[in-house]
């Protein structure tokens, strides 16, 4: 299938047990969005650009949560990046805040992360 065929999308889990403020929240999925850009593969970025940058925020319950999309996300060779926060204002050192998953198919993604709610 060539890159002109497959819709490209990013999503971006957020932890909502740490009940994050809104704008901590927003640096955090920023920091997983840039991440996971810069680990993508040049093509699907490219085509993933071309197409709009399409992201969506989803809700997962805690880490543990994160973890398991995370994982089902590299089972099926997608790019994903996990961000720890460096703890200079909300959170403690090494806090896992969020995790982004893409940009890759759609479809792919969306077999993965289809039953999550929007942030």
């Amino acid at each position: 299938m060539s890159s002109e065929t497959v819709a490209y999308k990013m999503v971006i889990l957020v932890r909502q047990d740490l009940k994050l403020p809104k704008g901590k929240m927003a640096a955090q999925a920023a920091h997983a969005a840039v991440e996971a850009s810069i680990r993508s593969p040049k093509e699907h970025l490219k085509a993933w650009h071309q197409q709009g940058q399409k992201k969506v925020v989803l809700k997962v319950v805690d880490q543990q949560n994160l973890f398991k999309y995370v994982q089902m996300a590299k089972e099926n060779n997608l790019t994903t990046a996990v961000i720890t926060d460096g703890g200079h204002t909300v959170v403690e050192p090494g806090t896992i805040t969020c995790a982004a998953i893409g940009p890759d198919d759609e479809k792919v993604i969306d077999q993965i992360t289809g039953t999550l709610q929007l942030m």
